[in-house]
């Protein structure tokens, strides 16, 4: 996988365009993707909207605020269906479509990741929670008892971003390179001291995050439906 592209972040020319608070963070998500989230602050959006930054206190209280909108703008993307009668199929759907999402979004993961540990749950922003709202009412409807629902959706989740933050540190040194060791700059590694891992060299180059996902969410569905599976053999009993 390659680091995203910088984009050109000369300011606004021409017509100012009114603003709004969608405009306002479609622009902060921009400068996180194409430079990281330290070069998202008041000043440099107010840059790239060609405005005072004393302007857009208006459309997020302070830099925290906009970070929560980014967030927000990001999950928005993602569709979820809590009323499909095949919660196994919606739960795959999901996980493909969130590695997708941090793949085209990969410097707001860890908003999506670590910035929730420091907020209470019910401080968080709205649409941070609606994921959360969705597939518990997806899972309950299922027949998972609601605490059940919940540890569902923990280790759900838990797979899922431990999957993306694997896949994201999955950089290739040399693309065009077909050498394994030369393409990962595995052979930087001493290899007495590394010799398993310098062994690894074709299997890491060839490494399909897609096809990776798909197997592991197979052993958690598994997982996760037998005991589900189990209380609707009891019941039938």
């Amino acid at each position: 996988m390659q680091p995203p592209t910088k984009r050109d972040s000369s300011p606004a020319s021409g017509a100012k365009t009114r603003l709004s608070r969608e405009i306002v963070l479609t622009t902060a998500l921009a400068l996180v993707d194409s430079e990281g989230l330290d070069a998202l602050t008041m000043r440099r959006l107010g840059h790239e909207l060609g405005r005072d930054p004393m302007s857009l206190y208006r459309y997020a209280a302070n830099r925290a605020a906009l970070l929560d909108g980014v967030t927000e703008l990001v999950l928005n993307e993602l569709a979820i269906f809590p009323n499909d009668p095949d919660w196994q199929a919606q739960l795959r759907k999901i996980a493909h479509d969130l590695r997708l999402l941090a793949l085209r979004h990969p410097n707001v993961v860890p908003l999506l990741v670590t910035r929730p540990l420091s907020t209470p749950l019910g401080l968080r922003p709205l649409g941070t929670l609606r994921p959360l709202e969705q597939i518990l009412s997806l899972l309950t409807d299922a027949g998972f008892e609601p605490a059940d629902a919940l540890h569902v959706y923990r280790a759900y989740y838990g797979f899922l971003y431990g999957h993306i933050l694997n896949e994201l540190q999955e950089f290739i040194v040399d693309p065009e390179e077909n050498e394994a060791l030369l393409r990962l700059g595995l052979h930087r590694l001493p290899a007495r001291d590394f010799p398993r891992l310098r062994a690894l060299g074709p299997v890491l180059a060839d490494y399909d995050g897609a096809a990776e996902l798909d197997q592991g969410i197979s052993i958690l569905l598994s997982g996760l439906a037998a005991p589900l599976a189990h209380a609707e053999s009891s019941t039938d009993d």
